[in-house]
């Protein structure tokens, strides 16, 4: 990419030219330039998610009954959210109890029935058939196998009077509501959209130039300004990177997790912007070589030779003079160049019309 810069650059340097005085002062765009930036200096624009999302339903079908919660309310986990009529469910558990008593008193009936003929089988073999006492115990285990059976039933009748009951998994706002009071839904079928917030998840867009440090770029911590708390940095850090490109921008996803601030609270699909942490992304900036100022394309040349340059302001005289720069990166904005300083002028716009020690006018 920063061949295909230089490349324009050329072109448009050794494209057609007026001839150019020295002494014509020239009226131009300019620049005071501020601290050198590294890479993790650089804002990336992104948007909140939320870290879960889920569409809640009843386990059974039933009419609803009552729906506790409205379109953003803020819920705590286990806070009830809605109910179906109970009264079908209540009647199957109390039918599930009737039959474990039945299966009970049956249990011990037969126990009392096989326990006595089996006693008087080993005490006098030829007062009680063997036959008998095979049937007592079959008749036994029916009634243990029964036991067991009511037992299921009944656990199951419980757990269904408390699918009746629709409860918050854990701590959120609510963001759609499916249905209605009174409405008949069935098993599975969607009535509420809960978001966590509890914490939340920022995403944004990675260039492919910067993918190759993506290893030291993962231990960075950021910090994220929203759109609507201007001024407001919430520290964040680097939760996942995405391993394949948009292949419309060439452009990487990562995601930024953060806790909600005590201050206020912020919402899914909020914009904002994120910065990686300015020390850290410094020393490793420093290391791979990626520290500069960041300044428009318009500010940059190309000689015959495909060397970039910038033109310089002397404060005092208003003249021209030509600095060579390196391109560390191309930005959104612009480029991040190394070799200029903090506090230096250069022309920002028209410097193919200008020459080397051409006097010129700063545009307010």
């Amino acid at each position: 990419m920063l061949l295909l810069m230089t490349a324009l650059l050329v072109l448009v340097a050794c494209g057609e030219k007026k001839e150019i005085t020295k002494d014509e002062v020239r009226p131009v765009k300019a620049m005071k330039l501020a601290d050198p930036e590294p890479f993790g200096g650089r804002w990336f624009p992104g948007k909140a998610t939320a870290t879960q999302e889920v569409n809640l339903s009843f386990r059974v079908s039933g009419r609803v009954e009552q729906i506790q919660v409205d379109v953003g309310a803020e819920v705590k986990q286990g806070d009830l959210l809605a109910q179906l009529d109970p009264q079908d469910y209540q009647v199957e558990l109390n039918n599930a109890e009737a039959q474990i008593s039945k299966a009970s008193a049956g249990l011990d009936l037969a126990e009392s029935e096989y326990a006595r003929v089996a006693r008087v089988y080993d005490k006098d073999p030829g007062a009680v058939s063997k036959s008998m006492v095979d049937v007592r115990r079959a008749q036994l285990d029916t009634a243990k196998a029964q036991v067991i059976s009511a037992k299921a039933a009944l656990e199951r009748a419980k757990d269904n009077l408390n699918y009746t009951f629709l409860k918050a998994p854990f701590d959120g706002i609510i963001v759609e509501r499916f249905v209605e009071q009174f409405e008949d839904v069935r098993a599975n079928q969607q009535i509420i959209r809960l978001l966590d917030t509890s914490s939340i998840e920022f995403t944004v867009q990675i260039p492919e130039t910067l993918m190759e440090h993506i290893d030291k770029i993962a231990h960075i911590g950021a910090y994220v300004i929203y759109d609507a708390y201007p001024g407001v940095e919430v520290p964040a850090k680097i939760k996942k990177v995405g391993k394949e490109a948009s292949k419309t921008t060439r452009t990487y996803p990562v995601t930024l997790i953060m806790d909600q601030p005590d201050a206020f609270k912020i919402l899914p699909g909020m914009a904002g912007k994120a910065k990686g942490n300015k020390a850290a992304s410094s020393k490793i900036a420093e290391e791979v070589g990626m520290v500069g100022i960041e300044i428009p394309i318009s500010a940059t040349f190309a000689d015959d030779g495909g060397q970039t340059f910038v033109w310089l302001i002397d404060e005092q005289t208003k003249k021209v003079n030509r600095q060579e720069v390196k391109v560390v990166n191309l930005t959104e904005e612009g480029a991040l160049v190394a070799g200029l300083e903090k506090g230096t002028w250069i022309v920002t716009a028209g410097v193919n019309t200008l020459v080397e020690g051409q006097q010129v006018r700063i545009l307010q």
